[in-house]
């Protein structure tokens, strides 16, 4: 979209050369199939930019996606489900750890981790429709 002055602000694609931290699967696991990175914005995409990641689970995305880790940012981790009758269904089961603390989240939700936080692993124990999942955090990249 950079055919015009101010296209260069709207993103449709994920980041080509994503290089994940450690505790995050690799590209070449992601590109198996199992999720659709959809959208990624940093401040290599576009200076100044905050972190924006944009995934779709499908059916058979059941893994572990992240490991425990923590950020110098706040950070806001969505899961949303694809149920119309539903909307709070997330059609699916995925286990959150923030501290010590073992989550099962079952239904579409924003959850807000504070900088330095620990948080993860992220596992994603059930898929029965799509789950959309965003990320975001004021940080300029995701580390």
């Amino acid at each position: 979209m950079a055919e015009t002055k101010y296209g260069k602000y709207i993103i449709t694609g994920a980041k080509s050369d994503l290089k994940p931290p450690s505790y995050r699967r690799d590209a070449a696991e992601i590109a198996a199939g199992d999720h659709t990175r959809l959208l990624y914005l940093d401040d290599e995409v576009i200076k100044g930019a905050f972190y924006v990641e944009c995934v779709w689970y499908w059916k058979g995305s059941e893994q572990s996606i992240v490991g425990a880790h923590t950020h110098p940012f706040d950070e806001v981790i969505t899961f949303l489900g694809t149920n119309r009758e539903d909307p709070q269904d997330l059609c699916g089961e995925v286990e959150l750890w923030l501290e010590d603390e073992k989550h099962i989240l079952t239904k579409s939700c924003l959850v807000f981790v504070p900088k330095g936080m620990k948080h993860c692993p992220l596992i994603i124990r059930r898929v029965d429709r799509p789950i959309f999942h965003f990320t975001t955090g004021p940080g300029g990249k995701y580390e």
